[in-house]
C-alpha cells in the first residue's frame, strides 16, 4: 500500500537496521584478478531461479512513493549486474539447485536488511519492504578513513562522502575505492554513482558479496559450501550458514549476543527461501554465539 509521505518510523529505519557493509581496513589484492575483465555473461541459471514475478513478489513494497528508492532497483537492473558475477548462484560449488536457491536468496534477504523500510506492523509485514533506500539518510560522517586515506592508495577526495549506498549500503573509502577499481568506475571521485546507477549499485553489492577480504571469506563461498574454517574460527565459533555471512557484514555489531537487526536479516531469509522454494535453509541462521572478526 502506497503511502504519500514517510512515516517517522520508516524515516528512523535505515539508521537502526543498516550494517554499512562493515569491513575492517583490509589489504589483499587478488580481488584485482578475480574481478578484472573476467565477467562478461549472465549466470546461467540466475533467472531461472528468480524470475520477475517473484522478485515483486519479494519487494513488494520497493516502488511505493514511501520509499526514497522509488522506480530505482529493477529487475532488469540486477541481471545486468549479475551478468558480471557468473559464479552467483551457479558456481561449480553450487552441486545442486537447492544450494543455488539458498545463496540467492541469502543475498537478497541481506541487502533487504541494509535498505529496509518495513517495521513490525507494515503492510504485508516487515519483510516485505526491502530496498527501499538506497542511501543512508543523515549520515553522521563523511566515513573517510584517516589511516587508509594516509597510508594506501585510497585517498578520500576532497568534499565526498563515502557514507552508506546501494543495497548492501557500501560505506568507507576503503571499500569505495577497491570496488570503484574493480568494478570500473571512479569509487573514490564519483562515490554518488552508487546512488545513482542502479547498475552500478547492485554491482557494488555483488561484488561485496563475492570478494574475500582475509580472514574473511566471501558471502559467496560460506553459502556455496566451499567455506573451509581454520583453527581460529573454530575457537571463534564461525561455523558455516546464513549467520556467518551476517557476521562478515556487521558482525562487530550484530554477533557475538542478541540483536534486532540480526534477527531481521534471518527474518528476509526465511520468507525469501519460502518464495524460492528452498528446502533446507541450512544450519547456523544467526550469529548470536560468533564472535566477530
Amino acid at each position: 500500500m502506497a503511502r504519500p509521505f514517510l512515516p517517522l518510523v520508516l524515516l528512523a529505519i535505515i539508521a537502526s537496521n543498516a550494517g554499512l557493509a562493515e569491513a575492517a581496513w583490509w589489504d589483499w589484492h587478488g580481488w584485482r584478478h578475480v574481478f578484472r575483465g573476467r565477467y562478461r555473461r549472465a549466470p546461467p541459471q540466475l533467472s531461472s531461479i528468480l524470475t520477475e514475478k517473484l522478485y515483486g513478489a519479494m519487494f513488494l513494497h520497493k516502488d511505493d512513493a514511501a520509499c526514497p528508492a522509488k522506480g530505482f532497483y529493477s529487475y532488469a537492473a540486477f541481471l545486468r549486474a549479475a551478468a558480471r558475477f557468473p559464479g552467483f548462484g551457479a558456481s561449480a560449488g553450487h552441486d545442486d539447485a537447492d544450494t543455488r536457491r539458498r545463496e540467492v536468496a541469502a543475498f537478497l534477504a541481506q541487502i533487504s536488511q541494509e535498505t529496509t523500510g518495513g517495521w513490525a506492523t507494515a503492510p504485508d509485514g516487515p519483510y516485505s519492504w526491502g530496498l527501499c533506500f538506497k542511501e543512508e539518510l543523515n549520515p553522521p560522517s563523511s566515513y573517510c578513513d584517516a589511516a587508509a586515506a594516509t597510508n594506501t592508495q585510497w585517498a578520500c577526495a576532497a568534499n565526498k562522502s563515502y557514507h552508506g549506498r546501494g543495497p548492501m549500503q557500501l560505506s568507507w573509502n576503503y571499500n569505495y575505492g577497491p570496488a570503484g577499481e574493480a568494478l570500473g568506475f571512479d569509487g573514490l571521485g564519483s562515490p554518488e554513482t552508487v546512488a545513482e546507477d542502479p547498475v552500478v549499485a547492485f554491482e557494488t553489492a555483488l561484488w561485496f558479496w563475492m570478494t574475500p577480504r582475509p580472514p574473511k571469506p566471501s558471502c559467496h563461498d560460506v553459502m556455496a559450501g566451499l567455506y573451509v574454517p581454520d583453527e581460529r574460527d573454530a575457537a571463534a565459533n564461525r561455523t558455516a550458514g546464513f549467520g556467518l555471512t551476517t557476521n562478515i557484514i556487521n558482525g562487530g555489531i550484530e554477533c557475538n549476543g542478541g540483536d534486532a537487526r540480526a534477527d531481521g536479516r534471518v527474518g528476509f531469509y526465511r520468507r525469501y527461501g519460502r518464495i524460492l522454494g528452498v528446502r533446507d535453509l541450512g544450519p547456523n541462521l544467526d550469529c548470536a554465539h560468533q564472535l566477530p572478526y
